[in-house]
């Protein structure tokens, strides 16, 4: 990965992340699924075979083995930074993401200080 997400008062103009969002807009379907009766976007069996992904909600992102909950963000101009607490197990760990916003429809994930490991994302419409 559903409602809005991370539009905080104090963010009135935050670029909008809610939603499915796929390392390659091709394989979108392969990646996630509506399922239930609230008809929730998650991951397909075997997703991780055609591409990686993840799940935007109202206070939280989800991977998928992990969620995690959105603890702040900030919003520069085209960049995001958020600060996420993730459950893996019984550990708890803060991950911090740099998002460059390229288009409505288009993030970069940043890794400051690491030349090139720049990760692009999709947004899904499912």
């Amino acid at each position: 990965m559903a409602s809005t997400i991370l539009v905080l008062p104090d963010c009135a103009h935050a670029f909008e992340l809610t939603g499915a969002w796929a390392t390659s807009a091709d394989q979108c379907g392969k990646v996630f699924i509506r399922k239930g009766r609230a008809n929730q976007v998650t991951f397909r069996n075997l997703s991780g075979v055609y591409g990686k992904g993840f799940i935007v909600e109202a206070d939280r992102l989800r991977g998928k083995f992990e969620i995690c909950a959105i603890k702040s963000r900030k919003d520069e101009g085209q960049t995001i930074n958020i600060i996420v607490g993730c459950a893996q197990g019984i550990m708890m760990s803060n991950v911090q993401f740099f998002l460059k916003t390229v288009d409505d429809n288009t993030i970069t994930r940043q890794f400051p200080g690491v030349e090139g490991m720049d990760a692009t994302y999709y947004r899904c419409k499912i």
